[in-house]
């Protein structure tokens, strides 16, 4: 068994089609081919089903394919260590953001990064705390930017606060608090809110301080996107709450400090494994040593 034809198998599996499997991977098909019905022959199993219309995995493609990919990532970092003894940084950085991380400026840290790291394949995904955190657990993500409420911390990995900020309030430009420069929690619970969806970190911030205020209110409008969000609240729809720090990247909203805002805490987070040899440089770009 070859690493390039655990390659080729993931590649098969991912792209459902011998020929676009080939393209990625930069040989020709009918080597691509030959090299999946080697494996197969030695495996003595069958990992795909073919057609002339569609390529399909088996049961057996399946169990083999999480084993597959492990191999891969395994040698992938064992040859990222052994280029790091001599200075090259090379291999992969997946990192994770909430949409409104704002103690990092995440494009430009990763545009100085790649002019550092110019071997290092970059990866970027925006998701919600609770899910990247996960990821960053399971290995998927090397780097995860959480926001978190301030009573929370990262679970099952190792992390670092990086900043805390107050939550304001936004409005439409024509809603009748606009015309105020505060206002308070009992107030705004009168008011529809564009929120995060339920049981997300990033919504619990604001729930708990509802709850905790003794209040309750009505979120109409649950949407994951913090742009999207500012645009339902520019139309008068509901009024939303965000960090502070991250309100100015908005516009067509009216902002309110709240007298009794709650705290976001963002963290920074990486795998209690250890960190890559590029998921080290990251870190340390931001001014970050993992202890060993």
């Amino acid at each position: 068994m070859e690493l390039q034809q655990l390659r080729y198998v993931v590649a098969v599996a991912e792209t459902h089609s011998f020929t676009r499997a080939a393209e990625r991977c930069l040989v020709v098909q009918s080597a691509l081919s030959h090299q999946i019905a080697r494996l197969e022959k030695e495996l003595d199993v069958r990992l795909f089903e073919r057609t002339s219309r569609r390529v399909r995995i088996t049961p057996a493609g399946a169990a083999f394919l999480p084993g597959a990919r492990q191999c891969l990532e395994a040698a992938e970092r064992a040859a990222a260590e052994a280029a790091a003894t001599v200075g090259v940084i090379r291999g992969r950085l997946a990192v994770g953001v909430i949409p409104t991380v704002a103690a990092v400026d995440v494009p430009g840290a990763l545009r100085e990064f790649h002019e550092r790291y110019p071997h290092v394949r970059i990866s970027l995904r925006v998701g919600a705390s609770d899910e990247l955190v996960e990821q960053v657990r399971q290995e998927v993500l090397d780097i995860a930017l959480l926001g978190l409420p301030n009573s929370a911390r990262p679970q099952g990995v190792d992390s670092r606060e990086l900043a805390r900020d107050r939550l304001v309030a936004v409005v439409a430009p024509g809603h009748p608090l606009a015309r105020r420069e505060s206002v308070s929690l009992r107030e705004l619970s009168a008011e529809v809110f564009v929120d995060l969806p339920a049981r997300t970190a990033g919504r619990a911030q604001t729930d708990q301080a509802f709850a905790a205020a003794g209040l309750t209110r009505e979120v109409a409008y649950e949407v994951t996107n913090a742009d999207f969000i500012a645009r339902l609240v520019g139309q008068g729809l509901g009024v939303a709450l965000f960090p502070s720090r991250f309100v100015p990247q908005l516009t067509g909203v009216t902002t309110l400090d709240v007298a009794d805002a709650p705290t976001r805490v963002e963290h920074i987070a990486w795998s209690r494994g250890g960190s890559s040899p590029a998921a080290a440089a990251f870190l340390g770009l931001l001014g970050i040593t993992p202890e060993p």
